[in-house]
């Protein structure tokens, strides 16, 4: 008997001790939106400026309930593609949904998943600041946030998603999931919204629309990168004194993702200062680094995680540059940071990860062609609800605030009271031509 009671002793140790750490990897998952509130709203001019921090907060706001209502269901429930599966324990009224004593672990995976969701907004609202509407932003941020990048989620993470039961997926830190379904769903976002006023002349050529405050950005992308830690840290699974898991299932430590997260970032850094010499895209390179080694950070081996990182942070802004040519207005560079990172980590991985086993023998290990045709699936999952969703918005005037209101600023035309009330300058004009085009990047 007291040998069984000192068992049940260790099993509930191990799940507590589980439960405070995904809280915890919540609690520095918040400081990513710190960073994105700072940096979208330094990459904001200056009469815009409170606007943009407002939108991603209410962003927030709005994807707790929601995400509470449907969002952990949707992920329970479809891990087989769109007929849903018996998900009762994701519905809001099940007893796991609940601050009951039998559960120490519904609860703080919600919160994980609710904050993984949070950064999915938040990576499409950076590219879209200073020319959104708040209600048209809100209502795209809750089909993104809440439904789009869940349902990539349940197909690639759930322990049975069919990308991996069929294809051999594998991305551990959500590089396709998360960021590449928010990048192309910003892009779709992005043609229908259309550039702010004089980005473009009429030749095509662009114009720089610099944010008032390069340390703010500065400091944002850096708070972005310190959350990253609970972000990752969040991927992996704490099975008390047996193991850590990802989440596949398979064996990994918490020191890969110390390893390879570092040297993502180190790796993305210097990428991007050798092509452009630029301090936004240099701190962009950073996170473009995690994000291209993401996929396999539990796996790797250290030096290859930086040489992917590098990579990444070389062809981001050829990236930004290539959707400029098409008239595309991307105010961060977000879709090339995420979405086209995100794309380079899942197609790394199945280069170098080729033949890495699943857990179940059966299911196809690692390969280019399933990695491939997953970041296929990605890409189309982001796209085609974001381009669908803000074409009906734009037809019913709910996407983009009118051209008098965008000149003024939308501070003054949405709020009540200024960022910068003591500042003595004025807090509209015309695009400033200080340097050559080079936009920063979420």
């Amino acid at each position: 008997m007291e040998g069984t009671d000192l068992q049940a002793a260790i099993d509930m140790m191990n799940t507590i001790n589980m439960e405070v750490y995904y809280w915890w990897c919540t609690a520095i998952m918040v400081v990513i939106h710190a960073g994105f509130l700072a940096y979208e709203m330094g990459a904001s001019r200056m009469k815009n400026a409170l606007a943009s921090g407002v939108k991603n907060i209410l962003a927030f706001a709005f994807l707790i309930p929601t995400f509470y209502l449907f969002g952990w269901w949707i992920y329970l429930a479809f891990p087989n593609g769109f007929v849903p599966i018996d998900a009762a324990d994701g519905l809001p009224w099940s007893m796991a949904m609940g601050p009951n004593l039998s559960d120490n672990a519904t609860g703080v995976f919600w919160a994980a998943f609710t904050l993984f969701a949070a950064t999915t907004a938040s990576i499409m609202s950076g590219s879209v600041i200073e020319r959104i509407r708040v209600s048209g932003f809100i209502i795209l941020a809750i089909v993104l946030g809440s439904a789009v990048w869940i349902l990539g989620a349940s197909w690639g993470w759930h322990p049975e998603g069919w990308l991996t039961t069929e294809l051999g997926f594998h991305d551990f830190g959500a590089a396709g999931c998360v960021h590449t379904v928010a990048g192309f769903f910003a892009l779709g976002v992005l043609i229908n919204l259309g550039p702010r006023i004089g980005r473009f002349n009429p030749d095509g050529s662009a114009n720089p629309i610099l944010g008032h405050s390069v340390p703010m950005t500065l400091i944002g992308l850096m708070l972005i990168i310190v959350g990253f830690f609970g972000f990752l840290g969040g991927c992996a699974i704490y099975m008390g004194s047996e193991q850590w898991v990802n989440i596949f299932g398979q064996p990994m430590t918490l020191s890969s993702i110390g390893f390879n997260t570092l040297m993502g970032f180190g790796g993305g850094i210097i990428g991007a200062f050798l092509v452009t010499r630029d301090p936004f895209w240099m701190m962009s390179g950073a996170l473009a680094g995690i994000i291209s080694a993401a996929s396999g950070l539990d796996i790797y081996y250290p030096p290859l995680a930086f040489l992917i990182g590098f990579i990444g942070g070389c062809i981001i802004y050829p990236a930004n540059a290539l959707i400029e040519k098409f008239r595309i207005d991307d105010a961060v560079g977000a879709f090339a940071v995420h979405g086209v990172a995100g794309v380079w980590s899942m197609v790394a991985l199945g280069i170098f990860a080729a033949g890495y086993p699943q857990v179940n023998p059966e299911w196809p290990a690692v390969n280019l062609g399933g990695m491939v045709l997953s970041a296929v699936v990605m890409m189309a999952l982001g796209f085609i609800p974001g381009y669908v969703i803000s074409l009906v918005l734009k037809v019913f005037g709910l996407l983009r605030v009118g051209g008098q209101a965008e000149i003024m600023g939308l501070d003054a035309a949405e709020l009540p009271i200024r960022p910068y009330p003591e500042a003595g300058v004025p807090q509209s004009g015309p695009p400033s031509r200080a340097r050559p085009v080079a936009t920063p990047a979420e």
